[in-house]
């Protein structure tokens, strides 16, 4: 690495780190997503056509991080129209390497549609079933393969704890060292529980609150295993996202 890209990345690196200090910058993050959250803001955004649902910031970060980790396998629950699985496997494309598996509970005939009919449909594989079933682990784990040295896993599918947190528990095994485990909809722990209960009405996540959302699952989650520590540079990085305290890094070894 020359001194200019040298210089350029340390000074990149030292800018993020301190985002987390700066109150001004979280707390307009902060408004933002919250008047985001009730105007449905990340349903206006697609991918080639398919609809995504998520922050663009948060798609920006995951191609970062598909870009570093050069993933063979990506996992994904909860895949609604599609969308992100579209994003993923372009950049897959792009790479010429690797294979997306998405899981959700029901896809829809007109959404498998689109997605059969994708020119990138090669590269993703799709499992019907509650992403926490037995029968849907067992055939998830099927098409693992031993060739597939970095698995990334992405959860975002039912928000409540107790469906995270087994979610976390069974995917985590999936997840090779250095590669991470992005938890979806974290981004609650910022929101208060007036606040959380209003969303609560527009949204299909109940239970849902301050004690029952996929970061209180992440939390549990963390207590509990020595295996992963959360990447802040990350939700630094990006600050409107709904992955706060949801970028899991897999210890290599522990450490």
């Amino acid at each position: 690495m020359n001194d200019y890209k040298k210089n350029f990345e340390n000074e990149k690196e030292r800018r993020i780190a301190s985002y987390g200090q700066d109150r001004e910058l979280k707390k307009s993050a902060k408004n933002f997503f919250q008047k985001s959250c009730f105007n449905k803001y990340t349903y206006n955004f697609s991918w080639m056509g398919v609809p995504i649902i998520q922050f663009p910031q948060d798609m920006i970060v995951m191609q970062e991080l598909i870009f570093e980790l050069q993933p063979d396998l990506i996992i994904e629950t909860g895949i609604a129209h599609g969308g992100s699985l579209i994003y993923y496997a372009s950049i897959m494309e792009l790479l010429g390497r690797g294979r997306i598996i998405g899981v959700d509970i029901e896809i829809r005939q007109h959404n498998r549609e689109v997605l059969e009919n994708h020119r990138l449909f090669h590269r993703i594989e799709l499992v019907e079933g509650s992403s926490i079933d037995e029968s849907t682990l067992q055939q998830v784990s099927s098409m693992v393969s031993n060739q597939d040295k970095v698995v990334l896993v992405c959860l975002d599918s039912k928000h409540t704890h107790d469906h995270v947190y087994q979610e976390l528990l069974k995917y985590s095994n999936f997840v090779t060292d250095d590669s991470y485990l992005v938890v979806f909809d974290t981004t609650a722990e910022v929101l208060d529980k007036e606040t959380l209960e209003k969303l609560a009405e527009n949204y299909r996540f109940k239970p849902w609150g301050k004690n029952s959302n996929p970061h209180s699952a992440v939390q549990q989650f963390l207590s509990e295993s020595k295996d992963f520590d959360v990447d802040d540079r990350w939700h630094n990085k990006v600050q409107i996202t709904n992955c706060y305290e949801g970028f899991l890094r897999k210890k290599i070894n522990g450490i």
